[in-house]
């Protein structure tokens, strides 16, 4: 049966070369993971599609790698083993499903003929049950490949990609030993994978656009505030054109930081309701009488404790699959189609715009006579830092919400994890940017904010860096535990302590000695002179920081944001 059908085809190829060579062709450079007896053949044939293996320490990062890959490039894509592997990295996956990051997860299995014969193989639960880390990881995935049927597979895996890439959410394919190498038809490389946006329905299209337009057109104060989706989705462009035709003002989340040129006149900075800044900003948006919010994810640390004070009755909001105007949801009506055609309908003559607050790094507001370096100054004074086309990771906690209050410059690319907030993230992804950005060819620095406790939870990831020869700029920020639990709950109990590390001999230890630059920096002019430094700013090579701030010290939109979440937390029935 199985000569038959090779001898039909008309370009055989196998399964894995099919596979990774779709990975190239939609944008994927490099493919993380850890190797594993499952997927061993398949990794065979990276090189040969034109794929580099990255490897990592261990599965988790792995997935938050491939998450940070994904961010900066689009779309990335990871390799695990049956039950072991996959387990490791499915908290890293189910980041990238809660936060709408396109990531391909292939996981080596099994052989078919183990599979229906139950067989008692290792990594197993010993049941027999083949299917049960599927049925968990189906749960994160848009949408489940798994190839077991030669004259299916080819079908399966260009579905998957694509759904992979209109959703922007993980997908899960299995790749079982005895169909690593199995033949399919290669002849359809030829056909590139149709990503194109599903087109929205006309009449429904044009007339959402006219309720817009009818609300924008009445409106005597109406902006703009954009969210993540936007940034997953894909609609940056279309709406940085609808800016520039309307002279709307617009404002942006915190997780849809970057999303927005900040130099762009229009900009007026991040509303999160009593987190907002600049502080003004909180007013100007609950003022307005017309809302346009795109892409929005109103979780609790994304709206500072659920902290909006904004009316349903005056929003429009749009979405990837879906808008909503007021109180009538038109389900199917994307949100990209609409800015599209907004672009080409709207009358800026007929709109009324407001003056657009200006947005600085405010760094003689925050000063103080003090050599401590505090968060309030921090923040501003890491925006001076910035330059063009930054990528700056920064972890759950400190940093998530100190960077609300720094201004950047054009072309930066925010990387940030607000909704899922698993800690630890922020090095794996560190990781997948800095390799994003090589493989782009295009000369960017990746700068990471974590602290001292996350780094503690991924630190091996550095070693990962180190064998590639990536150079971020790292700043562990030495503030003697979990300073965001801490403001939830537990200011000076021991469970939110941990024991202080030597995080520059680490570097050593990782195989940096040599290849990277450590500095240890505890006064606000050790600080400046380091940014001065022009060798540190290049970034030749990696540049370790160990940045120490007091134990009690956070940022304010943390601080409020900590105590409306312990109110939640606390409240009963």
């Amino acid at each position: 049966m199985t000569d038959i059908r090779v001898q039909s085809l008309e370009q055989p190829i196998d399964v894995s070369e099919y596979l990774f060579r779709r990975l190239y062709e939609v944008g994927v450079r490099s493919v993380h993971g850890v190797p594993g007896d499952y997927n061993l053949v398949a990794l065979d044939y990276l090189h040969k599609s034109g794929l580099q293996w990255v490897g990592s320490v261990n599965e988790l990062n792995a997935a938050y790698a491939a998450d940070g890959y994904a961010r900066v490039n689009k779309i990335g894509a990871l390799v695990t083993t049956f039950g072991v592997g996959e387990l490791s990295a499915i908290n890293g996956v189910a980041g990238a499903f809660s936060e709408h990051i396109p990531v391909v997860h292939i996981v080596g299995y099994p052989s078919t003929v183990s599979q229906r014969n139950g067989m008692l193989l290792h990594h197993t639960l010993g049941n027999g049950d083949f299917n049960v880390f599927a049925n968990m990881s189906a749960q994160i995935s848009c949408d489940m490949a798994k190839l077991n049927n030669p004259a299916e597979i080819a079908d399966q895996i260009d579905h998957a990609l694509r759904q992979c890439w209109v959703h922007s959410r993980p997908v899960y394919i299995t790749l079982p030993t005895d169909m690593a190498q199995a033949k399919v038809e290669g002849a359809r490389l030829s056909k590139a994978i149709d990503l194109s946006e599903p087109s929205n329905d006309a009449e429904k299209e044009d007339y959402v656009v006219d309720v817009i337009l009818k609300y924008l057109s009445s409106a005597k104060n109406p902006m703009l505030l954009v969210d993540a989706c936007a940034i997953r989705h894909r609609v940056l462009s279309e709406i940085h054109d609808l800016i520039d035709k309307t002279g709307l003002p617009v404002f942006v989340t915190p997780m849809g930081k970057s999303a927005i040129n900040e130099s762009h006149a229009n900009f007026g900075g991040v509303y999160a309701g009593d987190g907002s800044h600049p502080l003004e900003v909180k007013d100007i948006v609950e003022a307005s009488d017309l809302i346009i919010t795109i892409g929005a994810l109103k979780s609790d640390f994304n709206t500072a404790g659920f902290s909006y004070r904004t009316s349903q009755l005056k929003s429009i909001d749009l979405h990837s699959d879906h808008c909503i105007v007021r109180y009538s949801t038109y389900p199917g009506v994307r949100m990209k189609g609409v800015l599209q055609k907004l672009v080409q309908r709207v009358d800026p003559r007929q709109l009324s715009i407001q003056k657009t607050p200006a947005v600085r790094n405010e760094v003689k507001d925050n000063h103080d006579e003090s050599p401590t370096i505090t968060q309030a100054w921090f923040w501003p004074k890491v925006g001076e830092f910035f330059r063009e086309d930054d990528i700056v990771v920064t972890e759950t906690g400190t940093a998530n919400f100190g960077i609300w209050d720094t201004k950047f410059p054009t072309g930066v690319t925010a990387l940030s994890q607000v909704l899922w907030g698993s800690i630890g993230w922020s090095v794996g992804a560190c990781q997948g940017a800095a390799l994003a950005a090589r493989d782009s060819g295009r000369s960017r620095r990746t700068i990471l904010f974590v602290g001292d406790g996350s780094f503690q939870l991924t630190a091996q990831e550095v070693s990962t860096m180190i064998r590639h020869k990536l150079n971020p700029i790292i700043f562990v920020i030495c503030n003697e535990g979990f300073t965001i639990e801490r403001f939830i709950h537990g200011m000076d109990a021991s469970y939110n302590d941990i024991v202080a590390w030597d995080n520059k001999g680490l570097v050593d230890v990782f195989g940096g000695k040599g290849v990277a630059q450590k500095y240890t920096v505890k006064t606000k002019d050790e600080l400046n002179s380091l940014f001065a430094d022009r060798d540190f700013s290049a970034a030749g090579e990696m540049q370790f920081v160990e940045l120490h701030m007091p134990k009690k010290d956070a940022p304010r939109a943390l601080v409020m944001t900590a105590q409306a979440s312990a109110k939640t937390n606390a409240r009963a029935e």
